[in-house]
């Protein structure tokens, strides 16, 4: 094997002047395409991260005003059960009021009728213990015919049939 220096300087001539235009017309270009690309994709991955962040910020919101919307769905739950069995016990206390006044009120009734009835008997009998006195003074006192004027007045009164 021979070996000839002129051969190498041509070789590295040659490829001193390919690297020197490769530098000049193509890496130039072809390292700001892949410098734009690096870039661009850095800025996709940004936003990717960006928007993953926004989206767990509003799930976050979204739980928190679900959690809120429960509770006040709760509440107004609970708020209804209260008014209800508060309704609920003052109709029962209203109807217990209204019964014992109408149970009043009909005690009052009855004793009231009751009195009126007592009033009118004493003075029935007084009129009727006169009229038979009367009789009984105009006829002979026989217990017989005193036990038939009895029980003539009281079928004239109608309380005997």
């Amino acid at each position: 094997m021979h070996f000839e220096w002129t051969n190498l300087v041509i070789v590295i001539v040659a490829f001193l002047i390919l690297y020197w235009l490769l530098n000049r017309y193509a890496f130039g270009p072809l390292f700001s395409v892949m410098e734009k690309r690096r870039e661009l994709i850095k800025q996709q991955m940004d936003e990717a991260a960006q928007t993953r962040n926004q989206a767990t910020q509003f799930v976050e919101e979204q739980k928190a005003a679900l959690q809120q919307a429960r509770k006040d769905a709760q509440d107004i739950i609970e708020q209804a059960r209260q008014t209800s069995n508060s309704q609920a016990e003052q109709l029962i206390n209203q109807a217990k009021e209204e019964s014992l006044r109408l149970k009043n009120e009909a005690a009052r009734d009855i004793e009231t009728e009751k009195n009126k009835a007592v009033a009118a008997l004493r003075s029935e009998i007084g009129a009727v213990s006169v009229q038979i006195a009367s009789k009984v003074l105009q006829k002979e006192v026989d217990p017989k015919a005193q036990e038939q004027l009895v029980d003539n007045y009281l079928k004239d009164v109608g309380i005997r049939q």
